[in-house]
């Protein structure tokens, strides 16, 4: 197949090119590997749209963090994803740690970052009660903010698909070539042509950089593991709480979510394995241990999940964002890990910039404006949760007890641009299965319903594609009868 453009990659840099390149004429395809788009990265992470006073001064990193948190506001808006801005404090306990504290505070400063203040512990612990008492001082980022990577990423996929964009899902970039000017990208379906490449490949984005450019770059998979707590207990800490960074990262936080949940972790350990994201019980306990140092009353008892994400860190530390070295045609984002999400609106912004330098491309005359879904039954009044029912009676069957997520919005989540295909992309669509149960009690309705909507045998609908079938079979084909 024969596009002008093909991104590689379906995370939040990915589908935020995507949206960009949307508005403009020419043959656009994204190609992602797994079943669903935000399956890396940008479903396992803290969700945090940092300030930005963390970064090196003058690195890609500060540059970008700043300029992307900064477009959150609107982007949001414009897309219906929520978002908000509690803020952030970075917790010093001894006088070394006040050091880095003071140190931050004026990295912020040169990277431009407004409303930070360093604050000693009676204002530490009239704002946050709940905090360690023997806390020295904090770094207040007034700034810092709250996303929901994945429906970010789904609500920019969505919108690139109202304009044109092919997504090709479980399609995995094996080998890229250039031919008479031409990129010829070898996939598990076959092989796509492009003019303009564009690489968001995340932990992959290394590994296929290397195949065309005689610079060479090297990715490190690198993973950290969480817990998740119920949001049906209030969250301890209004604003996301760190501790001091290392070499490593950011250290150990104790965060809200979008959702109300609080979010403890992540780990940071070297792999060698780019799909190892398996939790272990050595790597949760250093989290809770740590944890305990920001919340001595820490409370697990309501920790409904664990789960690990995989970050790209690039060796040499910095983003790479822009043209490929050497190779006409060819853009690229390299090392995208914290704080990724937080730039990836000014990424995107960046690399779309410098495509249209290059290659003149025409915009469209209608840009069609972005899918909303409805607004979540769980946040309706009763006012418009009979409103709602009076329209779709589908309203009124409950399917995930849980999370108060209803009928209406599993079919919707399944019809959207880029609909669910699978149990875990329903999840992450509607939080039907976040819950205290994970799922138990509403996944066989779920089930159902993603076997009706997409017209295929209750055995084929998956966990979370390739394999991950939830039935084995029927009892007719294992009694032989028919009737079974």
């Amino acid at each position: 197949m024969e596009y002008d453009i093909v991104i590689i990659g379906g995370g939040v840099v990915g589908c935020a090119v995507a949206r960009l390149l949307s508005a403009y004429e020419g043959s656009i395809a994204l190609i992602e590997r797994s079943t669903d788009v935000a399956e890396g990265a940008s479903k396992a992470n803290s969700g945090i749209v940092h300030a930005g006073f963390d970064a090196e001064p003058g690195s890609l990193k500060a540059k970008l963090n700043v300029e992307g948190a900064g477009m959150y506001e609107a982007l949001c808006a414009e897309l219906g994803v929520p978002f908000a801005r509690p803020g952030a404090l970075v917790l010093a306990f001894d006088e070394e740690q006040r050091a880095t504290v003071e140190d931050l505070y004026h990295k912020g400063l040169a990277n431009g970052v407004e409303g930070l203040e360093i604050i000693g512990r009676e204002r530490i612990l009239e704002l946050e009660p709940n905090v360690n008492p023997q806390v020295v001082c904090a770094l207040w980022a007034k700034t810092s903010g709250l996303v929901s990577p994945y429906e970010l990423t789904y609500a920019l996929a969505d919108h690139a698909v109202i304009n044109g964009v092919d997504f090709l899902l479980e399609t995995e970039a094996k080998d890229i070539h250039k031919e008479n000017g031409t990129f010829v990208v070898s996939t598990t379906k076959g092989d796509l042509h492009a003019r303009v490449l564009v690489n968001c490949a995340g932990i992959s984005s290394a590994r296929l950089h290397n195949m065309l450019s005689d610079t060479k770059y090297e990715v490190i998979a690198r993973k950290g593991e969480y817990y998740l707590l119920d949001h049906t207990v209030a969250p301890a800490f209004t604003r996301t709480m760190f501790q001091t960074p290392g070499k490593m990262g950011k250290g150990i936080l104790v965060s809200p979510t979008t959702h109300g949940n609080l979010l403890l972790g992540p780990t940071a350990e070297d792999v060698t394995d780019d799909w190892d994201t398996a939790t272990t019980a050595a790597a949760l306990r250093m989290v809770s241990e740590k944890a305990r140092r920001t919340w001595p009353k820490e409370n697990l008892r309501t920790c409904v999940t664990t789960f690990a994400g995989i970050r790209a860190h690039e060796k040499g530390g910095d983003f790479i964002v822009g043209p490929t070295q050497g190779v006409k045609g060819a853009y690229e984002a390299i090392g995208i890990e914290s704080p990724g999400l937080s730039a990836s609106p000014a990424i995107a912004q960046r690399l779309v910039s410098q495509i249209l330098q290059d290659n003149p491309l025409k915009k469209k005359v209608e840009w069609k404006p972005a899918y909303k879904g409805p607004k979540p039954f769980s946040g309706m009044t009763i006012q418009e949760r009979a409103e709602a029912y009076a329209q779709n009676p589908e309203y009124g069957a409950v399917i995930c007890r849980c999370e108060q997520v209803t009928e209406a919005e599993i079919r919707d989540a399944i019809r959207r641009p880029l609909g669910a295909r699978t149990l875990d992309a329903v999840k992450r669509r509607t939080r039907a299965g976040m819950g205290r149960c994970q799922g138990g009690f509403c996944s066989p309705r779920v089930l159902e319903i993603l076997a009706e909507e997409l017209k295929v045998d209750p055995t084929q609908v998956t966990k979370s594609g390739g394999k991950s079938y939830l039935l084995v079979g029927t009892l007719a084909s294992i009694t032989g009868k028919e009737d079974a």
